[in-house]
C-alpha cells in the first residue's frame, strides 16, 4: 500500500506543480481553457497558488506530516470537483478529461492516504 500511495502521490504532486507553473505563466492553453469556462485571466494566480499549495501539502505528507497530506489531497479533490462543475456549467465538454484526470489523481491520493 505504501508503494501505491507514494507513486500516486508523486504523480499528483508533479501534475499539480506543472499546472501551477503553467497557470502562473499564463500559458496559451491555460488562457484558452479559462476563457472557455468563463474565468477571468486575473483569477489564474489564485488558482495556481491553490494547486501549488496542494502539491506542497502532498509533499509534506510524503515526508511524514500525514494529516497535512490528507488535508492537501482533500483540498485538491474539492478544487477539481469545482473545475469539473465549471466545465459542466459552461458546457465545455471537449476537454473534460483534464480536470477529470486531475480529480481522479487527487481522489486516489486521498483514498490511499487515508488507508495507510
Amino acid at each position: 500500500m505504501l508503494i501505491a500511495y507514494t507513486v500516486v502521490t508523486v504523480l499528483t504532486i508533479a501534475a499539480n506543480a506543472g499546472m501551477a507553473v503553467a497557470d502562473f505563466a499564463k500559458a496559451g492553453f491555460v488562457l484558452a481553457n479559462s476563457a472557455a469556462v468563463g474565468l477571468r485571466p486575473s483569477s489564474l494566480p489564485l488558482l495556481a497558488t491553490a494547486k501549488a499549495a496542494g502539491a506542497a501539502g502532498l509533499a509534506l505528507g510524503l515526508l511524514g506530516a500525514r494529516a497535512v497530506g490528507v488535508a492537501a489531497a482533500a483540498g485538491l479533490v474539492l478544487f477539481f470537483v469545482g473545475a469539473v462543475v465549471a466545465h459542466v456549467r459552461a458546457r465545455v465538454f471537449h476537454n473534460m478529461a483534464f480536470p477529470g484526470a486531475y480529480l481522479a489523481l487527487a481522489g486516489a491520493t486521498l483514498a490511499l492516504g487515508m488507508a495507510r
